[in-house]
C-alpha cells in the first residue's frame, strides 16, 4: 500500500509500505477513505518528537471502510464506515472504565520508555512516536486499528466523510478545551492559536455558552476565519495582547485562556519567544512556552488556563507565582478521544456545528509531503489539509 512515512526532518515520503495485517483477536483492519495533517504531526516534521525511526507512518487523524475484523472484536463488521479515534485504549483498564481514555494503562507497548519521562504513561498513539507505542498511523491507504471494539464509532447515514474525520482528533480537543473552561453565561474566553484546532475550540466556546471569544493568532487567513465564527480577534504582532486584554475586560482578564499552541510559537510573538527558541537549539530547553507565560497573565483571577497545545518535557520561566496568587485553575490532558465521540457526533446530526468549515486543501497522498510543507510554511491561505486515499 502507499503511505506517509518520515525519514527526518523535513522529510516526509509517500511510498510503497506492507499492508497491515490483523496481529489480536479485538483488531481491525480499514481501508481508509480520509485522514488529514494535525497541527501537531507539524512537530514530527520538525523533528521536535523524540523516537520517531526513518520509515514511521505518520498520521492520526483517520477514518475509512472497516475490511477485516478480528475473531474477538464483535462490536465491528466489515463494511462499517467508522471514525478512528487518536488515542488508543483498551476499554477495560482503570483509567478506560472512568472516561480517561487517553490514559490507558495497556495500549502503551513502551509505557516504561514514557514513564522514565513523565512518571507514567499516557495511552497509545497512532503515528506519533515510538514513545508513544510505535504504532503505524492513518496517512496510509489502510489502517491497523487495535482494540478496534472500543475505539472507532460507527458513522450514520446522510453524513459525509468530511462532516465526521474531525471526531477523531481536532473537534473533541477544541471542544475538551472550551469545556475545561466552564463558561457560564457573560463569559469571555481568550484563544491563542487560530489553527485547526484553535478553529474548534471558538465554535466550541460559542456552543457552550460563550459571550465573548477573543482569538490570538498572526496568519491572516486564520483570523479571517475566526471572524467569521463570530471571534473577536487581535493580531499579535500589531498589538500588546495583555493590554489588549485587559483594555477589552475592563482590566479584570479574560474568564478562561486556553493554550492551543504549545511548544513552536512563532519566532515574532515575543523576546522571550526569541530566548525560547535558543534554548531549544542549545539544548538547554525542550519546549517554548511562550503563549502559556502570556496565557496566565491574561487570566482573570480565580479563572481557569486551558492547555490543549501539545508540549513535550520540561517549561522553563512559568509564572507560577501569579498563577498561585490569583488562584488559577490549569486543565489539561491528551484528549479522551471515546469519551467525545458520541456528544459530538450528536451535535453535527442535529446540524449545531459542521466541522468541515476548516478544510481548505483537498489532496492525494501522493501530494502530502508537499503540503505538510505548505501546511508548515502557512502558505497558499492553509488551514486544514484532507487527504484522500
Amino acid at each position: 500500500m502507499k503511505a506517509l512515512t518520515w525519514h527526518g526532518k523535513s522529510d516526509i515520503r509517500c511510498e510503497s509500505v506492507p499492508d497491515p495485517k490483523i496481529e489480536h483477536g479485538r483488531d481491525a483492519i480499514i481501508k481508509v477513505t480520509a485522514c488529514a495533517i494535525c497541527g501537531s504531526d507539524l512537530h514530527i516534521f520538525d523533528g521536535v518528537i523524540p523516537s520517531m525511526e526513518s520509515g514511521d507512518i505518520v498520521g492520526h487523524e483517520t477514518m475509512g471502510e472497516v475490511v477485516e475484523v478480528g475473531s474477538e472484536n464483535k462490536a465491528l463488521k466489515v463494511g462499517d464506515r467508522v471514525v478512528v479515534p487518536f488515542t488508543i485504549s483498551c476499554g477495560e483498564c482503570f483509567f478506560c472504565k472512568r472516561g480517561y481514555f487517553s490514559g490507558c494503562e495497556r495500549s502503551n507497548p513502551n509505557k516504561d520508555k514514557a514513564a522514565k519521562i513523565w512518571g507514567s504513561s499516557p495511552a497509545g498513539l497512532f503515528g506519533y512516536s515510538h514513545l508513544l507505542g510505535g504504532f503505524s498511523g492513518g496517512q496510509a491507504e489502510f489502517l491497523r486499528v487495535p482494540y478496534a471494539d472500543v475505539g472507532p464509532i460507527k458513522v450514520p447515514d446522510g453524513l459525509t466523510d468530511e462532516q465526521v474525520l474531525f471526531l477523531s482528533d481536532i473537534f473533541p480537543t477544541g471542544y475538551m478545551a472550551a469545556e475545561f473552561c466552564n463558561i457560564q453565561p457573560g463569559d469571555t474566553i481568550a484563544i491563542w492559536g487560530c489553527g485547526p484546532v484553535g478553529q474548534m475550540a471558538i465554535r466550541s466556546a460559542f456552543l457552550l455558552g460563550a459571550e465573548r471569544v477573543i482569538a490570538i493568532d498572526t496568519v491572516a487567513e486564520r483570523l479571517a476565519l475566526a471572524r467569521e465564527s463570530g471571534a473577536l480577534t487581535l493580531d499579535f504582532r500589531d498589538e500588546d495582547i495583555y493590554d489588549r486584554i485587559m483594555e477589552l475586560t475592563a482590566g479584570r482578564g479574560a474568564d478562561a485562556c486556553i493554550d492551543a499552541v504549545g511548544t513552536e510559537p512563532d519566532t515574532m510573538s515575543g523576546f522571550d519567544a526569541v530566548v525560547d527558541r535558543v534554548k531549544v537549539a542549545t539544548f538547554m530547553g525542550t519546549d517554548r512556552p511562550h503563549v502559556l507565560r502570556q496565557a496566565i497573565h491574561c487570566c482573570r483571577n480565580f479563572g481557569t488556563v486551558s492547555i490543549v497545545g501539545v508540549y513535550g518535557g520540561f517549561l522553563d520561566k512559568i509564572p507560577m507565582g501569579s498563577a498561585i496568587n490569583r488562584g488559577l485553575t490549569f486543565r489539561m490532558a491528551q484528549t479522551p478521544v471515546q469519551h467525545y465521540m458520541p456528544i459530538l457526533l450528536d451535535r453535527i446530526q442535529k446540524g449545531e456545528i459542521d466541522p468541515s468549515f476548516v478544510i481548505t486543501h483537498r489532496a492525494t497522498l501522493e501530494e502530502g509531503p508537499d503540503l505538510y510543507k505548505t501546511f508548515r510554511d502557512r502558505k497558499d491561505g492553509c488551514i486544514k489539509v484532507v487527504l484522500k486515499p
